[in-house]
């Protein structure tokens, strides 16, 4: 696959367990920032983690490090389309100084799944998104930002395994622009919400289409976007998560 505008800050990942701050460009040269969580092998699964509008990296602060102990590394990032959530600085959106489009971030979705790949990891990928992100993670498996909102395109992306989408709703361009990519994605999917957004949810889980799909309502309230992991009813939804990323492991 091509790779566009790549930038290394080190010639390579330290290899330790500790987490790690990584950065690198999009195809645009917008920098962006990110902590990478290593299992110490890189022949080990990926998770990509994307944050949800006024977010940032911080959103997986206490996800990452349990995917880590589920033998997956992660990667999160913080995306152009973000803010100072968890009390932290979105240190791309901050270097970006304006104001970017949902529809503009997937170019960071793609720059951390080619960092993935450049780094040598040769596991499987796995792209979860959080609100908006959750709609975009499906343009990263099939399709591509097209400028003047044209719709997606052909494949581009088969090196992602798997998906995970927590509220994902049509929160880019078009009325059917998430719909449509999510119906020619094949690899699993997981599809996730609030109680409150299982009908919404359920909207774009029918579209996809893969044979492997599962959507989870947590028995209680929930909330909005990955937080829901740390949320009262967090367990429940972990369960979820680890039932579904078995077939990874």
């Amino acid at each position: 696959m091509a790779i566009f505008g790549l930038l290394w800050l080190a010639w390579a990942l330290p290899t330790g367990q500790s987490p790690q701050s990584v950065a690198f460009q999009a195809a645009d040269r917008v920098q962006v920032y990110g902590t990478y969580y290593p299992t110490g092998d890189r022949t080990r699964p990926v998770v990509l983690l994307f944050h949800q509008s006024e977010s940032n990296r911080g959103e997986y602060a206490q996800i990452a490090p349990r995917l880590v102990e589920l033998g997956f590394n992660a990667l999160a990032i913080d995306g152009r389309v973000g803010g100072p959530m968890w009390g932290l600085r979105n240190q791309t959106y901050d270097r970006l100084r304006r104001v970017a489009g949902y529809e503009e971030a997937l170019r960071d979705l793609e720059a951390a799944l080619d960092w993935v790949i450049q780094s040598g990891h040769t596991g499987p990928v796995l792209a979860w998104g959080s609100s908006y992100s959750a709609a975009l993670v499906f343009l990263l498996v099939k399709g591509r930002w097209a400028p003047g909102g044209a719709g997606t395109q052909a494949a581009r992306h088969p090196q992602v395994a798997g998906v995970l989408s927590f509220s994902p709703w049509e929160y880019l361009w078009g009325e059917n622009t998430v719909r449509e990519a999510a119906a020619k994605v094949r690899v699993p999917v997981f599809i996730t919400s609030a109680k409150g957004e299982a009908a919404q949810a359920r909207v774009i889980f029918r579209s996809v289409g893969s044979s492997k799909k599962v959507q989870f309502v947590p028995r209680r309230d929930g909330r909005h976007g990955s937080p829901a992991l740390d949320s009262e009813d967090g367990e429940e939804y972990w369960q979820a998560v680890r039932a579904f990323l078995t077939q990874f492991q």
